[in-house]
């Protein structure tokens, strides 16, 4: 279906502007001597930006058709629902971004696990890849998250620390974001033999020499990317002519862990911190079943809510107990 029928919607109207900034030329990043500060300028490699010379517009961004048709039929399909997630995912990109900051790793990689799972914490897949970010067991095994008797595949905290790791390794040896997200898909292996076949690291160029499973995941990357990123390209000052959206601004919270033992209840520690009970139990999807099995629980609770936990532990503990016994 052709572009000029999606800019008649008003859904590809506002974000229309963006997609010329996010499939473009795939550039590789360069390396820095401080990674870290690399890692989180983010993706560079999603741009290709010349110098045009002209004061009111310095900037030119090339559209790559490559990805174009594919982008306008996925975004046909599942626009709406991802502006919808914009705001009911909000606890799960917190911590996510609380997470990837500290490792280093750009906050962006968050729409992956969007691609991989829809956020959903216990799907597992055919080949039995599990959680939201969808790991293998193999690979669960090697990062020290167990299976049995819980999986802790399902843990939001845990498997965004275990995809973290996976996902810095595969920048070390790739050093492309792009290149990340398909190797993610893919296999580390394919994308190696793709690459030395080729002799080039732009994914545009190899595209086609990768499963389609694999090239589709990036696209569906970018255009996720593109969804969620108005915030960023205002920061850059590329859209800096055009006002701020309303929706586009964001919840801030942060969240820490804290180990708990004994069978609280996901209800009252929610009322008491007044916090979403259906946000805290998205949060901590396991939290009690694993109190119920005797086994303590990293309770996973918005920062600023964890000095009011703290101060009335013992009465939401003593609350809890009570409701398991009340008649119903």
């Amino acid at each position: 279906m052709r572009l000029y029928y999606f800019i008649k919607s008003s859904f590809i109207i506002l974000l229309l502007p963006v997609v010329l900034l996010l499939l473009t030329g795939n550039n590789s990043i360069a390396q820095s001597a401080d990674s870290t500060e690399q890692f989180r300028v983010g993706f560079s490699s999603l741009f290709k930006v010349t110098s045009t010379g002209d004061n009111l517009k310095p900037f030119q961004f090339q559209l790559n058709a490559k990805g174009i048709s594919f982008i306008e039929s996925y975004m046909e399909k599942q626009g709406p629902a991802l502006l919808k997630m914009k705001t009911w995912a909000r606890p799960y990109f917190n911590l996510y971004d609380q997470i990837l900051t500290n490792n280093g790793i750009p906050v962006e990689l968050k729409y992956l696990s969007v691609i991989e799972s829809s956020l959903v914490s216990n799907l597992v897949s055919w080949a039995g890849a599990a959680g939201p970010w969808q790991i293998m067991p193999e690979e669960a095994k090697r990062l020290g998250l167990k299976l049995l008797p819980t999986d802790e595949r399902t843990d939001y905290y845990k498997s965004t620390q275990a995809a973290c790791t996976i996902l810095k390794e595969l920048y070390a040896e790739f050093g492309d974001w792009l290149l990340v997200v398909a190797a993610y898909n893919g296999g580390a292996g394919r994308m190696r033999q793709v690459i030395k076949k080729k002799g080039n690291n732009d994914f545009w160029q190899i595209q086609y020499e990768l499963p389609l499973e694999t090239r589709n995941h990036v696209k569906k990357f970018i255009a996720t990317h593109y969804v969620f990123e108005e915030d960023a390209l205002w920061a850059s000052g590329s859209l800096n002519t055009k006002a701020r959206p309303e929706n586009s601004k964001s919840d801030n919270t942060l969240y820490e862990q804290v180990v708990i033992s004994g069978r609280y209840k996901l209800a009252v520690i929610a009322a008491t911190i007044k916090f979403p009970e259906n946000q805290l139990a998205q949060l901590n999807p396991l939290m009690e079943k694993t109190l119920s099995q005797g086994k303590p629980y990293n309770l996973t609770i918005p920062k600023d809510r964890l000095e009011i936990f703290e101060a009335h532990k013992k009465e939401i503990l003593q609350a809890s107990i009570k409701g398991l016994y009340e008649i119903k």
